[in-house]
């Protein structure tokens, strides 16, 4: 329990020091700026709301990425709108400076968008958090065996995706068949 107003148990170093981390963990997971803004407020809230609890222990960022992951997969179980259509679309916000490294990669977060949940929490924990499979399988609650063929199935679908397939390179020009083609003739001119 905080003794004093002010006194907030070592969150606010723990912030400033993960927030950029989280939210870039949550635009992995979301593929979209707004949504991982929120799901990062979302944790630190929950996270904040548990502090005297959490800061005890050694891994306070696996128990912050476990409370994003249960977070974001509460986000496909809700079964209200999540969007209203209005007449003129509002005006979009400029993205956040922490967000630019991962905008810029081509294509990255519509890819990691297309994939299902569960595959996409593992790949991103897998290889852009760079979590051993041991860790991810405690974080996802599940065997390591499901997180190698989840990141396995994840990973083929990103290969194949549009938007990650490097330029394709132009078929070898064929010899004209002249079989079938009318015999058109031209005019020559002196």
């Amino acid at each position: 329990m905080r003794t004093d107003e002010g006194d907030d148990g070592g969150f606010t170093a723990y912030f400033a020091s993960r927030a950029a981390g989280l939210l870039r963990f949550a635009y992995l997971l979301t593929g979209d700026s707004a949504e991982a803004e929120d799901l990062t407020q979302t944790t630190l809230t929950r996270v904040f709301a548990v502090w005297p609890r959490v800061r005890g222990h050694d891994r306070p960022d696996a128990y912050a990425r476990r409370v994003m992951v249960n977070a974001n997969a509460r986000r496909f179980r809700r079964r209200q709108v999540r969007q209203v259509l209005v007449e003129l679309p509002p005006e979009r916000t400029a993205s956040s400076p922490q967000l630019a490294a991962v905008e810029d990669r081509a294509g990255l977060a519509a890819a990691l968008a297309a994939l299902p949940p569960r595959q996409r929490a593992v790949v991103v924990l897998r290889y852009c958090e760079d979590l051993p499979e041991a860790e991810v399988a405690a974080l996802m609650r599940c065997s390591v065996g499901t997180v190698k063929s989840q990141a396995v199935k994840g990973l083929a679908k990103l290969r194949i995706h549009p938007a990650l397939a490097g330029p394709t390179r132009p078929a070898a020009p064929s010899a004209p068949s002249r079989v079938g083609r009318p015999v058109v003739a031209r005019e020559e001119t002196l």
